[in-house]
């Protein structure tokens, strides 16, 4: 089975936690991607977390990675969670960012012809509202 039909009528609201909350500022208003760095397990994880889920050491929200990157893996969604066919298609990439040992996914932009391997970076909006949509995606690296 790979689906199921059916309506769940869900309404939500994201609350970003301590961690999160300081990875949105960043973006919002410095167009910085913020991680944390356990010193125990020698790791940086983006985004920001409070605590590392390999040891639960207390983090903090201080490192700066990026902006560019390594595109590690990617993949092009062409429908929909429905199932339904999107009007273009979306490629979407996992990025390990400079500094950081975590991969973190988010859109690619403006890559044709995406390969494993290549050098990508961050692509901010002009107008940041303190969303995950304030970065636009990955784009290919500037030389």
């Amino acid at each position: 089975m790979r689906s199921v039909a059916g309506e769940l009528p869900v309404a939500f609201r994201y609350t970003p936690g301590v961690g999160n909350t300081a990875f949105l500022e960043a973006l919002r208003d410095r167009a910085v991607l913020l991680g944390s760095r356990c010193e125990h397990c020698d790791v940086t994880v983006v985004p920001a977390r409070i605590f590392c889920e390999r040891c639960f050491a207390e983090l903090e929200a201080n490192v700066e990675c990026g902006p560019a990157g390594t595109l590690v893996s990617w993949t092009v969604a062409r429908v929909d969670v429905d199932g339904a066919n999107l009007a273009s298609p979306a490629t979407f990439g996992l990025v390990r960012l400079d500094g950081a040992d975590s991969v973190f996914l988010h859109r690619l932009v403006g890559i044709d012809q995406p390969e494993t391997g290549m050098r990508v970076e961050a692509r901010f909006r002009d107008d940041r509202q303190g969303s995950i949509l304030d970065l636009e995606g990955f784009g290919p690296a500037v030389a």
